[in-house]
């Protein structure tokens, strides 16, 4: 094997190493987000189908946070500061968003629970989250939560000082928002 071929071979590993390397980074926040989704790590709550029924008779207080990027000018809170809920009964609240914008805008949330402990005994049975939600000027719209706690957490011992838990969403201005856009588009004004 002569000296340049080892020299293309080295370049070849090189240059397939960077592409994996590349692949990679671009497919880390996909597999993070389902990891999170299908374990409840970080305080991702789990999906479920239907509350499982069976109910423990322990009563934990769940709060509800609102949040908003800079950038979206919206009005965004949940209708009900805090509910009661019995592990294994189905619980639903509402959020609200309103715009306060002068065009069309497009929001998406995301969301989280606290403590991070709690996260894999929570589950959501259907949410706004992730999905975009377009408002007028003006506009206001009503969102729903469903969700349940899985009465599998009075069996873990390191869950029994959980008395409250939060859920907490933050709406951000979807990456397709056509306001987005017009944003780029305006031109830039100095200040005297």
């Amino acid at each position: 094997m002569t000296k340049l071929d080892r020299n293309v071979k080295a370049l070849l590993g090189c240059v397939a190493l960077v592409g994996a390397m590349l692949g990679l980074s671009f497919a880390s926040v996909p597999l993070y987000r389902m990891f999170c989704q299908l374990t409840g790590f970080d305080g991702t709550p789990l999906r479920a189908e239907v509350a499982p029924g069976a109910r423990s008779g322990r009563m934990i207080t769940v709060r509800f946070d609102a949040n908003m990027a800079p950038d979206l000018d919206w009005d965004f809170r949940p209708l009900q500061k805090d509910i009661r809920v019995e592990t294994g009964a189905q619980g639903l609240v509402h959020y609200r968003a309103k715009s306060k914008a002068e065009t069309p805008t497009v929001g998406i949330a995301s969301f989280n629970v606290t403590p991070e402990k709690a996260a894999p005994f929570f589950n959501k049975i259907a949410c706004f989250c992730f999905n975009n939600q377009p408002l007028k000027p003006g506009q206001m719209t009503d969102m729903g939560v469903s969700f349940f706690i899985d009465p599998a957490i009075n069996d873990d011992p390191t869950l029994a000082d959980v008395e409250t838990i939060t859920l907490s969403y933050t709406f951000f201005r979807a990456k397709d928002d056509p306001s987005r856009v017009a944003d780029v588009q305006k031109p830039l004004t100095s200040r005297n």
